[in-house]
């Protein structure tokens, strides 16, 4: 079901900013240390200073290549607003029925995903558990300390910022 790369606009935006900051910023950055680097000493390849910046150099062209080739082959997806279904995009409250402990997290795209600020990935085991449910129903999704049951409190839509 997820086998195409979908992202929310904003993590679309996300993206394309840190496309356009690599290609400008990053590459006046690394066109800066290597001329500086050659201008140094007479053979670049015994120099130090050079031969970490062109890694560098490698490592942000192999970022940008996959940028752009996420951004070719993403989706854009836009919650589906007032079903009080869970969809991408939107903010999610969950309670661990055995613990009683809550969590709240947003689910996104796989491009999107970062688990350490609560933004989980529609691909990832918890996101397809709880993708579609409404509040009330209860998801079981296996976790590396085994089988978890959680109750969904509450979905809601994103503010959206502009008028679209």
């Amino acid at each position: 079901m997820w086998d195409e790369t979908v992202i929310t606009p904003e993590g679309l935006e996300r993206l394309r900013q840190e496309l356009e900051r690599l290609t400008t910023e990053g590459r006046r950055e690394i066109a800066y240390r290597l001329r500086q680097a050659v201008g140094n000493e007479a053979n670049p390849a015994e120099n130090g200073d050079y031969l970490d910046a062109r890694e560098d150099q490698a490592l942000l062209e192999h970022r940008i290549a996959l940028l752009e080739q996420q951004l070719r082959s993403a989706r854009v997806v836009e919650p589906q607003l007032g079903n009080g279904r869970i969809d991408v995009g939107e903010r999610v409250w969950l309670r661990d029925l055995a613990s009683g402990d809550q969590l709240e997290l947003e689910l996104v795209g796989p491009l999107e995903a970062d688990p350490a600020t609560g933004r989980v990935s529609v691909a990832a085991p918890l996101g397809r558990a709880i993708h579609g449910l409404r509040a009330g129903d209860v998801a079981e999704v296996e976790a590396p300390r085994g089988r978890r049951r959680l109750e969904v409190l509450a979905v809601e839509a994103p503010a959206r910022s502009g008028t679209g």
